[in-house]
């Protein structure tokens, strides 16, 4: 059995690959695993880390914004797109996969589309509840698609077979133990652990209300607050923090870092989750069942953080802010009024994990292997 993966582009479209392949790897051990992806995008890096074999793929994304530098960068685009074609064909004809699976990127659309016209098994998978433009581009096309939330089926070609599976979640995620991971990040019994995040890069509108935030909770030391600054807010907040006078070194009910390396700890420990609303951190909040304030970058395709928000919202799972509208002083009163209600925080951590699906690997993949048995057939 030989399976081709085509992914890439953002970790969103990536980890949730590499979770299907490991789980493929440990039920079919003789697998042989390609993925294709751009050679200087984090897909180079992230696939052989995991131990898989990795084919590159040049080919760009298209830049919305008008400007100089973006219309040079989708001239580029165009140019690899006129031979995305040839060059997806020959890549499979030599690796001669059994099953070609994409997850809805631009490296995803042009092999999908080659596989689908030479008879090859192939599928897709949509994180988000607003598909992307490759993955409309190829819906009537694979042989099968997958849904992380049947709210995405509105939105793409009617074809009446569409299967919701979920997103991936990672096994360490829902393995972490909530006491155990409350002892070690030095979280006392019965204090409210708040976990916040903005991305790796970091979100300034983010961080400048929390620092507001941490202003309100600090002197009181009702909280047990861990948040990452992402990269450009390491310098930002420190300095916000100190201008507020805010005792923020050796506090032992404070966590700062950059980034948050041991997120299911982090997780297991949480009573309540600020953070962005893209696909994977919603499919691990719902997974482990947390209430969560969620503020919907605006910064990306189609403004989809916001839909994935609000299938959270509308269950009543989730406070959504816009980032238009986040101001310091609208999350401080958000997350007093959650925190001095334990019932409400426990009802909106009850409604996110009957959206949960911890199963969506097992899901994807067996999906997986029953297109490859049908071909055997």
């Amino acid at each position: 059995m030989k399976v081709l993966f085509a992914c890439g582009g953002t970790a969103g479209h990536i980890n949730p690959a590499l979770a299907v392949a490991t789980e493929l790897r440990q039920r079919v051990p003789e697998c042989r695993i390609l993925f294709v992806g751009n050679p200087d995008a984090m897909e180079a890096t992230l696939v052989p880390r995991a131990g898989f074999d990795f084919a590159p793929f040049r080919s760009l994304g298209i830049q919305r914004r008008l400007t100089w530098r973006n219309i040079r960068y989708n001239c580029q685009s165009v140019c690899l797109l006129l031979t995305a074609r040839r060059r997806a064909g020959r890549l499979l004809r030599e690796f001669a996969p059994d099953v070609v699976f994409g997850t809805g990127s631009y490296i995803s659309a042009p092999i999908l589309l080659e596989a689908a016209r030479q008879g090859i098994p192939c599928m897709t998978h949509e994180a988000n509840a607003l598909p992307g433009v490759s993955n409309r581009m190829v819906a009537k096309k694979v042989d099968r698609f997958l849904l992380a939330v049947p709210e995405a089926e509105k939105r793409l070609p009617p074809r009446g077979d569409y299967i919701v599976t979920g997103n991936p979640v990672r096994p360490e995620v829902l393995a972490a133990d909530r006491e155990a991971a409350r002892a070690r990040l030095g979280v006392a019994p019965g204090q409210i652990c708040l976990l916040s995040f903005g991305g790796s890069l970091g979100a300034q509108t983010v961080n400048e209300a929390v620092a507001d935030l941490m202003a309100w909770h600090v002197p009181e030391g009702r909280l047990h607050h861990i948040h990452a600054t992402g990269r450009y807010g390491v310098e930002l907040l420190p300095r916000l923090l100190q201008e507020k006078g805010v005792a923020y070194q050796n506090n032992p009910n404070l966590d700062i870092r950059e980034y948050i390396h041991d997120m299911p700890d982090c997780l297991a420990a949480s009573d309540l989750v600020i953070a962005r609303a893209g696909a994977m951190t919603l499919a691990e909040l719902t997974a482990v069942g947390r209430a969560s304030v969620l503020i919907p970058s605006p910064n990306v395709a189609e403004n989809h953080q916001y839909h994935n928000a609000m299938v959270l919202a509308d269950h009543h799972a989730a406070v959504v802010i816009e980032e238009k509208d986040l101001t310091g002083e609208m999350l401080v009163k958000t997350v007093k009024e959650l925190t001095e209600d334990p019932g409400r925080l426990r009802r909106l951590g009850r409604a996110a994990a009957e959206l949960g699906v911890p199963n969506a690997c097992r899901n994807i993949t067996e999906e997986l292997l029953k297109l490859y048995q049908s071909r055997k057939k």
